[in-house]
């Protein structure tokens, strides 16, 4: 676009005020060179960086970019073979840390489950270097000064220094105190030329020996350094050029470790910058209370309550600005002083931050253009050099723009035709109107020509618009009415202004009855438009009574839902109270039963199966959320079909079992092991097929004491629902059983087997005790048991 432009709509003063908001040299760089683009693609890429900028400064406060310096010289060097100072190295150093914050900044964002459009491409090409960053870090601090670590011979050297700094303090300081404070000027140690001296007076310098290294510039003050400290002077300057040697060294080694890095620190510092940036078109977008436009590749442009970025959002007047579409020219028409020359630079301004990839200080919804030019003429550009008049300036502009145009073109002409007489300025203006319509280009004129506004009624893709002036208080309100033409206040002011009442209607008689009628049907549009805002707030006011009433009702709504899952709540965990309490009194009952079981002979005792179906009664009782209203579950019941040999799992015993027959359409008989029963098919799910166990024992559960139950259970190579379920049948067996304790092999591995064995005996009523067997019988592979008696 024409350079000119950025002047004349004060886009240049948008890009100084964005810079503030930069918090590197590199970001700043990026935001002076910004420039609107005319291709969607580019505009559409920019807006989405904006808009992550955004989301990132509302979500996490911006971005941890701190300030950095442009270390593109310090490369250069590098790459003629030169060393850096330690003060480049830093700079170096902190882009390659902040690389490094930055990344993992992006990582966590993303990791939180935070969208972005773009940024996350862009941070995926920083490229971090850790023992470059580490070896940096131990030689140099933030400030350019070189570590004492950094080697062992610097850290040597300084403690000679500081010791030879301390031995020199001591002297001198004994020389300005007692008796020797008489021949001084102030009983101070100083330096001069590097070395230590004290302030002598004049006739005392033979005192004290020694070298003058300066004196005072009254010449009352000798700084003489005393013939007792020479030598430890000259020992600590040589220690002190040591230092330097062996800084440079250092130095020489860090640059030759940096130089192989170049492209990436040159790829990371850009793209430093380049976050920079984009943060601080955010950073402004927040300071001017802006939101992202959407864009019309038809140029049907859509501003509302559009504000000029550069006034006070409390303060200025927001205006819905249209061009395009059905009216591709606006004629605004309006007292001096209204604003319509801010509603020109408004709509320029904001149609080129749009095509710069900022966001608008306008309402959500919004809608701007793609134009490929933008021109202007506003202002009194008289050139006294060139001895123009401030009419032939402006038509000298409005040539070069006519030249210019084409029907991707946004035009605007502030006061068009202005500055000459008013016939033939009129009609030099519906003239160029005439001419910037038949090529197409998009046009917003100001005017106060009665003739434009007929122009604006009659001509097709033309509308007339008017900033609203208030007669009563004699002051604009700065609004801008669209398809109302601004008509002349003239009589009216002078009126309430104590013109008397023949003067007014004199001069009424003297306007020709074209001008009158124009005026009368300029009012009749202002009454219409009146009625019309006063009918739509009224019809406002019922919708948001209605609005109201809605939100009431559906708060209302939720509260009872509410209400009604915490009343649920509470009565599930009053009955999962009292089933804890019976299940407590039926795990006693069925331990007694269990002593009483092994006292009685073998046939009249009590059942296996049938304590096992108590226990698992008991347990049924109890409410599960979840569970039942799973949805995923009902359909995996649903889309299993069962045939006989099956492997089922028979889910309220916790068992597994094979089918035998079908007994009806809903029940099953099941073989688990000895015993075969009738079951719910909703309670059987289908399961893989056993596989032949290979080293463990399976502990079978009988009813008979002669039966044999291993001391021992093996749960190597199961799986972790095949286990749990094993592991309580054994130990309900091992209880028949009479076992004291026994041993749970559960090996190793993952420790998920044997984590939920700990779980388990945990929670198992009749357990006294377990832990890890010995070092030689398995150590934290097995664990054993031991129960109660």
């Amino acid at each position: 676009m024409n350079k000119k432009i950025f002047k004349t709509l004060e886009f240049t003063k948008i890009i100084q005020t964005m810079a503030g908001f930069t918090a590197s040299d590199l970001g700043k760089e990026q935001v002076m060179e910004l420039k609107p683009s005319t291709s969607i693609e580019d505009v559409m890429k920019w807006q989405d960086e904006t808009e992550d900028g955004a989301t990132i400064l509302r979500l996490r406060g911006g971005m941890p970019i701190p300030r950095l310096q442009n270390v593109r010289p310090h490369l250069k060097r590098l790459e003629i073979g030169a060393s850096l100072n330690g003060l480049e190295v830093a700079q170096i150093g902190k882009i390659l840390r902040t690389t490094s914050e930055v990344s993992r900044f992006f990582e966590t964002l993303n990791e939180t489950g935070i969208e972005l459009n773009t940024l996350y491409q862009v941070a995926d090409n920083f490229i971090t270097t850790p023992t470059l960053n580490q070896q940096i870090r131990e030689t140099v601090d933030e400030d350019g000064n070189v570590l004492d670590d950094a080697s062992p011979a610097l850290r040597g050297i300084r403690s000679g220094i500081k010791r030879g700094e301390s031995a020199i303090r001591e002297k001198l300081d004994s020389l300005v105190r007692g008796k020797n404070a008489q021949y001084l000027t102030d009983a101070v140690v100083t330096m001069r030329n590097d070395r230590y001296v004290i302030p002598v007076k004049p006739e005392h310098r033979k005192q004290f020996g020694g070298v003058v290294h300066d004196q005072s510039s009254t010449g009352q003050t000798l700084f003489i350094e005393p013939q007792v400290v020479v030598d430890l002077n000259n020992r600590l300057r040589q220690l002190q050029i040591e230092e330097r040697q062996e800084i440079d060294r250092i130095l020489a080694e860090i640059s030759n470790e940096i130089a192989p890095y170049g492209n990436e620190i040159l790829n990371n510092m850009f793209l430093l910058g380049k976050l920079d940036f984009v943060g601080a078109k955010a950073s402004y977008g927040k300071s001017i209370e802006a939101t992202r436009p959407l864009i019309s590749e038809t140029n049907d442009v859509k501003l509302l309550s559009a504000r000029h970025p550069m006034l006070n959002p409390e303060t200025v007047v927001a205006n819905d600005i249209l061009i395009g579409g059905e009216h591709q020219a606006v004629i605004i028409t309006g007292p001096n002083t209204g604003g319509k020359t801010i509603i020109l630079k408004t709509l320029g301004l904001l149609q080129l931050m749009g095509q710069s990839g900022l966001q608008l200080p306008v309402a959500e919804g919004s809608q701007m253009g793609l134009f490929t030019e933008v021109f202007a003429d506003i202002g009194d550009e008289q050139s006294i050099e060139q001895s123009l008049s401030t009419f032939s300036s402006h038509m000298t502009n409005i040539v070069s723009v006519l030249e210019r145009i084409d029907s991707n073109s946004l035009v605007i002409f502030d006061e068009l035709g202005a500055g000459t007489d008013p016939q033939e300025g009129a009609a030099l203006a519906i003239a160029i109107l005439d001419k910037i319509g038949s090529i197409g280009s998009y046009v917003m004129v100001t005017s106060h020509y009665p003739e434009l506004k007929a122009y604006g009624y009659n001509r097709p893709a033309t509308i007339n618009a008017s900033m609203e002036f208030n007669v009563d208080t004699l002051s604009p309100t700065y609004r801008l009415l669209i398809g109302v033409p601004g008509r002349s206040n003239a009589f009216e002011i002078s009126k309430r202004l104590g013109l008397g009442n023949d003067v007014i209607e004199s001069a009424r008689q003297l306007i020709d009855s074209e001008s009158q009628d124009l005026n009368e049907m300029i009012t009749d549009l202002e009454n219409r438009r009146k009625m019309a805002e006063t009918e739509y707030l009224e019809v406002r006011h019922y919708v948001d009574e209605a609005e109201q009433l809605h939100a009431d009702l559906q708060t209302a709504v939720q509260q009872f839902y509410s209400e009604r899952e915490e009343l649920l709540k509470k009565a599930r965990e009053k009955a999962n109270a009292l089933v804890e309490d019976t299940q407590e009194e039926a795990e006693q009952i069925i331990t007694d039963l269990r002593k009483k079981q092994l006292q009685l002979p073998y046939d009249g005792g009590v059942k296996e199966h049938e304590l096992i179906d108590a226990k698992t009664n008991i347990s049924n009782l109890r409410h599960e959320e979840k569970l039942a209203k799973n949805k995923v579950l009902k359909k995996a019941k649903k889309q299993q079909s069962f045939k006989v040999g099956d492997d089922v799992q028979v889910t309220s015993f916790g068992q597994k079992g094979t089918l035998v027959e079908k007994a009806d359409n809903h029940q099953w008989v099941v073989q688990m092991g000895m015993l075969k029963m009738k079951i719910k098919e909703s309670d059987l799910t289908l399961t893989a097929p056993e596989k032949e166990p290979t080293r463990r024992m399976v502990a079978s559960v009988r009813s008979s004491s002669n039966s044999h139950v291993s001391p021992q259970l093996d749960l190597r190579g199961e799986r972790y629902e095949d286990a749990l379920a094993e592991l309580d049948r054994y130990l309900d067996a091992a209880l028949l059983a009479n076992y004291p304790q026994v041993t749970i092999v559960h090996g190793k591995g993952t420790g998920a087997i044997r984590q939920a064995v700990t779980e388990a005996l945990k929670k198992h009523r009749s357990v006294k005790s377990f832990g890890y067997a010995p070092a030689n019988q398995g150590g934290n592979g097995a664990t054993i048991v031991e129960f109660k008696s």
